[in-house]
């Protein structure tokens, strides 16, 4: 099997411009490729929209749900070690007085969690964050135990698929637990200090404080940073472009006999189909596996209030790649497998056109996609945003007067205005499905 040939230099530069300075889909980017011929670095843009510190591999980022990798691979660590059982219950590691929820005689094993199949829904229903830019902080072990006590499974462990926050972030906790350690604390000691991440952590130092880039949201203004203590396994981590170098080489390039390396191969031996429309892809331990015509790549991407990521290998081609992005909301993933595979193309969008600030405000209002769900538009410097319903700001560029789509997912809307202009109704098309979204406020 083979793999297209790597994007040049050039391209890449180009691509990271075209991203940052012309599609205004992030304040900066770092991407990484690496192969057996070695490492190439690319930065393009600023770490805050407010100062013109530059960016480079000792940037930090939040990697988001990335932290989904190295929490299964901290599973598969102590498998290994004998520390635990893929197919422990994951009651055996809480609490006694835990009631972690069954079907039947069916438990919810460690590997059920690893492979987003628990039956667990994404995020637990008493998830009810009092500081909306910075939702995970107060969520308490104590909330997570109450949930999983009341909690009724819908699903049989082991059988159906859902994306796993929640599922990830038990995960996290059990095996800290295990450990007699913070989640934090084990993924240092299991596989950034053997692998020398020096910037791969769960709390800034002092030295990543420093080196922070500033997460955006999708108008290109600072938003909080997130904390995830109970849920950490889910999306805690911060880390770096050089640090992600060297996680690539030891789980994604053959021939690394570091522990970590050995551990990370049992990532992809097990492997249930998400069920995904439009897709074949598996989920493995953390990872995701995506075929191809002539390749295959693993993969996984991250993102929190303020920064994008993604990363994946080629584990026939021996190609890696990386990015992160310090603006959250537009996502970053046809980079990335483009980084991995230059078959895999990158998106189209169409020309974008400037639209009088006037005509924008007319637009501005709420709008009901469907019962219970409402789309909130705002106009603001010249430019216009979309909300759903307890979703992130994500911006619509126009390429007519009334016509617009989106870069961060594929989507458009065309508005419908009264005689005086004011719009009446969007129509909505996403997902080959057009609805008529009826102005409500």
């Amino acid at each position: 099997m083979t793999a297209a040939a790597n994007p040049s230099d050039e391209a890449i530069r180009a691509i990271l411009r075209d991203r940052v300075d012309v599609g205004r889909q992030s304040v900066g980017m770092v991407v990484g490729v690496i192969d057996e011929d070695g490492r190439r670095l690319f930065a393009h843009g600023r770490a805050s929209a407010r100062e013109e510190r530059p960016l480079d591999g000792d940037t930090v980022f939040e990697i988001g749900s990335i932290t989904k990798v190295f929490t299964a691979l901290l599973l598969a660590e102590m498998a290994t070690r004998g520390e635990v059982a893929l197919d422990d219950p994951v009651a055996r590691l809480l609490p006694r007085e835990v009631k972690t929820p069954a079907l039947g005689r069916k438990q919810i094993a460690l590997l059920d969690l690893a492979t987003y199949t628990s039956g667990l829904p994404r995020m637990p229903s008493n998830f009810d964050p009092k500081d909306k830019d910075n939702p995970y902080a107060d969520y308490t072990v104590a909330r997570l135990y109450e949930f999983l006590s009341g909690h009724v499974l819908r699903f049989v462990p082991g059988a159906h698929y859902e994306y796993a926050n929640l599922g990830f972030g038990l995960l996290g906790h059990a095996l800290a637990l295990r450990a007699g350690k913070s989640y934090e604390e084990l993924v240092v000691e299991r596989i950034c200090a053997p692998l020398g991440m020096e910037s791969t952590r769960v709390s800034l130092t002092p030295s990543m404080r420093e080196r922070l880039a500033r997460g955006h949201d999708a108008s290109l203004e600072p938003v909080a940073n997130w904390d995830i203590p109970t849920l950490a396994g889910a999306g805690g981590l911060r880390s770096t472009a050089n640090d992600l170098f060297k996680f690539l080489a030891a789980v994604a390039l053959p021939g690394s006999e570091s522990a970590v390396g050995r551990a990370a191969q049992r990532l992809l031996k097990t492997q249930r189909p998400t069920g995904e429309p439009g897709a074949a892809v598996n989920a493995a331990m953390g990872w995701f596996v995506q075929p191809l015509a002539d390749d295959v790549i693993v993969l996984k991407n991250g993102g929190t209030g303020g920064y994008r990521s993604f990363v994946g290998y080629s584990p026939w081609s021996r190609k890696g790649g990386f990015v992160l992005a310090n603006t959250g909301g537009n996502d970053v993933d046809d980079i990335g497998l483009h980084l991995v595979n230059a078959a895999r193309s990158l998106r189209q969008y169409p020309p974008q056109i400037a639209v009088d600030p006037a005509i924008l405000a007319t637009y501005a209002g709420v709008y009901a996609l469907k019962p219970g769900f409402a789309l909130t538009i705002r106009a603001r410097a010249g430019r216009l945003y979309v909300r759903g319903a307890g979703q992130i700001e994500l911006e619509l560029f126009a390429d007519a007067e009334d016509r617009f789509f989106m870069r961060s997912v594929d989507a458009q809307a065309i508005f419908i205005r009264e005689k005086d202009g004011r719009a009446r109704e969007v129509i909505w098309h996403q997902g080959g499905e057009y609805r008529y979204c009826p102005r409500i406020e």
